[in-house]
């Protein structure tokens, strides 16, 4: 078996696309998926597959997400190497020790045409960003809700993205452990 983190784009988000975690655990189940774990209600699933393909598990998701919820959220899926690299490879460690200002997007796709410059024309000086494959770090010491950089990435990047601050990251990680 192999150990697979999915994160929801936008469920439970502002009261639309609702999908309660205990569904949401059965819906993984239901396409074969075991030990499924969630973590808070904004779609951090932690499970484990004989898939190994990453392209036709995440189909198998969307597809059974919209047939139960009614709706196809972006879905990024990683496997529990990719996962750690992305943790081990965080350019701002030592913005940890406020976990809530210190934020992972993770991209659908690798951008395209990454333009620092244009991403320094919305960021506030307190902010530090990186591009690193096909996550966007992002510390914003000053609150990632008045963040423009923040607010425009998917904009700015051209691809879908998820964001998780390092809380949740730290909490993703210890439900990986525990499996």
């Amino acid at each position: 078996m192999n150990t697979w983190i999915a994160l929801f784009r936008g469920i439970n988000v502002g009261g639309k696309n609702r999908v309660p975690m205990a569904a949401l655990r059965s819906m993984f189940e239901s396409v074969g998926c075991k030990a499924v774990r969630t973590y808070i209600q904004s779609g951090n699933v932690v499970f484990e597959s004989r898939f190994r393909s990453k392209r036709e598990l995440t189909r198998r998701i969307s597809d059974a997400t919209g047939e139960q919820f009614g709706f196809y959220p972006d879905v990024i899926l990683l496997n529990k190497d990719e996962f750690a690299i992305a943790v081990a490879t965080n350019p701002f460690a030592d913005a940890i020790s406020a976990p809530k200002t210190m934020h992972f997007f993770f991209l659908a796709d690798s951008p395209v045409d990454f333009d620092s410059r244009e991403m320094a024309k919305i960021a506030i000086e307190s902010e530090r960003y990186e591009l690193i494959g096909d996550i966007f770090y992002l510390h914003a010491p000053d609150g990632f809700g008045t963040s423009k950089l923040a607010a425009n990435i998917e904009r700015r990047l051209g691809v879908a993205a998820t964001a998780r601050n390092y809380s949740t990251i730290a909490n993703i990680v210890t439900l990986i452990e525990s499996q």
